[in-house]
Protein backbone atom coordinates (compact mmCIF):
# COMPACT_ATOMS: atom_id res chain seq x y z
CA UNK A 1 0.00 0.00 0.00
CA UNK A 2 1.53 3.55 -1.02
CA UNK A 3 0.79 6.28 0.79
CA UNK A 4 0.02 9.81 0.11
CA UNK A 5 0.88 12.74 2.63
CA UNK A 6 1.27 10.14 5.63
CA UNK A 7 -2.00 8.79 4.93
CA UNK A 8 -2.40 4.91 3.22
CA UNK A 9 -3.60 5.06 -0.09
CA UNK A 10 -6.27 2.26 -1.91
CA UNK A 11 -4.76 0.53 -4.63
CA UNK A 12 -7.00 1.49 -7.79
CA UNK A 13 -10.45 -0.55 -7.97
CA UNK A 14 -9.92 -3.18 -11.12
CA UNK A 15 -13.62 -3.40 -12.68
CA UNK A 16 -14.78 -6.57 -13.62
CA UNK A 17 -18.63 -7.29 -15.18
CA UNK A 18 -20.46 -10.71 -15.62
CA UNK A 19 -18.84 -13.40 -18.05
CA UNK A 20 -21.74 -15.30 -19.95
CA UNK A 21 -20.58 -17.78 -22.21
CA UNK A 22 -23.36 -18.23 -24.55
CA UNK A 23 -21.98 -14.75 -26.16
CA UNK A 24 -19.52 -16.85 -27.47
CA UNK A 25 -21.11 -19.54 -28.53
CA UNK A 26 -21.57 -18.43 -31.86
CA UNK A 27 -21.02 -21.37 -34.52
CA UNK A 28 -21.12 -24.85 -34.21
CA UNK A 29 -17.64 -25.72 -34.18
CA UNK A 30 -17.75 -23.34 -30.72
CA UNK A 31 -20.61 -25.70 -29.50
CA UNK A 32 -18.96 -28.55 -30.27
CA UNK A 33 -15.79 -27.16 -28.73
CA UNK A 34 -17.37 -26.16 -25.63
CA UNK A 35 -18.85 -29.34 -25.02
CA UNK A 36 -15.84 -31.47 -25.38
CA UNK A 37 -14.02 -29.39 -23.09
CA UNK A 38 -16.49 -29.71 -20.54
CA UNK A 39 -16.95 -33.63 -21.04
CA UNK A 40 -13.39 -33.60 -20.91
CA UNK A 41 -13.50 -32.41 -17.19
CA UNK A 42 -15.39 -35.78 -16.13
CA UNK A 43 -17.97 -33.91 -13.86
CA UNK A 44 -21.70 -34.50 -14.41
CA UNK A 45 -22.55 -30.41 -13.14
CA UNK A 46 -20.05 -29.25 -15.70
CA UNK A 47 -21.68 -31.13 -18.95
CA UNK A 48 -25.12 -30.06 -17.71
CA UNK A 49 -24.54 -26.60 -17.04
CA UNK A 50 -22.47 -26.62 -20.80
CA UNK A 51 -25.64 -28.00 -22.21
CA UNK A 52 -27.71 -25.34 -20.63
CA UNK A 53 -25.23 -23.06 -21.84
CA UNK A 54 -26.20 -24.28 -25.05
CA UNK A 55 -29.44 -24.27 -24.92
CA UNK A 56 -29.22 -20.29 -23.88
CA UNK A 57 -27.67 -19.47 -26.78
CA UNK A 58 -29.74 -21.82 -29.02
CA UNK A 59 -32.72 -20.34 -27.62
CA UNK A 60 -34.11 -22.31 -24.75
CA UNK A 61 -38.04 -22.49 -25.58
CA UNK A 62 -36.78 -23.79 -28.76
CA UNK A 63 -34.51 -26.70 -27.22
CA UNK A 64 -37.23 -27.45 -24.84
CA UNK A 65 -39.99 -28.14 -27.09
CA UNK A 66 -37.49 -30.14 -29.70
CA UNK A 67 -36.10 -32.15 -26.56
CA UNK A 68 -40.62 -32.63 -25.75
CA UNK A 69 -39.79 -31.13 -22.25
CA UNK A 70 -41.29 -27.89 -20.66
CA UNK A 71 -38.69 -24.46 -20.33
CA UNK A 72 -39.10 -24.51 -16.97
CA UNK A 73 -38.08 -28.27 -16.41
CA UNK A 74 -35.18 -27.71 -18.87
CA UNK A 75 -34.09 -24.74 -16.65
CA UNK A 76 -34.08 -26.62 -13.37
CA UNK A 77 -32.39 -29.42 -14.88
CA UNK A 78 -29.55 -27.98 -16.75
CA UNK A 79 -28.67 -25.74 -13.61
CA UNK A 80 -25.80 -25.24 -11.60
CA UNK A 81 -27.99 -27.72 -8.66
CA UNK A 82 -30.02 -29.94 -11.34
CA UNK A 83 -29.21 -32.88 -11.59
CA UNK A 84 -30.47 -34.56 -14.96
CA UNK A 85 -31.44 -37.90 -15.81
CA UNK A 86 -29.37 -39.15 -18.78
CA UNK A 87 -32.57 -39.56 -20.48
CA UNK A 88 -32.93 -35.76 -20.71
CA UNK A 89 -29.42 -35.22 -21.44
CA UNK A 90 -29.57 -37.76 -24.52
CA UNK A 91 -32.98 -35.56 -25.67
CA UNK A 92 -31.42 -32.24 -24.87
CA UNK A 93 -28.12 -33.49 -27.33
CA UNK A 94 -30.17 -34.53 -29.46
CA UNK A 95 -32.55 -31.25 -29.57
CA UNK A 96 -29.35 -29.51 -30.25
CA UNK A 97 -28.58 -30.83 -33.24
CA UNK A 98 -25.78 -33.08 -31.79
CA UNK A 99 -24.64 -36.50 -31.06
CA UNK A 100 -22.29 -37.87 -27.93
CA UNK A 101 -19.16 -39.32 -29.32
CA UNK A 102 -17.21 -42.45 -27.79
CA UNK A 103 -13.29 -43.08 -28.43
CA UNK A 104 -10.51 -44.81 -26.45
CA UNK A 105 -8.63 -42.27 -24.38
Amino acid sequence: MTTTRGRPTRPAQTATFPWDPVEYLQTEEDIVAYLEAALDENDAAVVAAALGDIARAKGMTHVAREAGLGRESLYKALSSGGNPEFATVLRVVRALGLRLHVATR
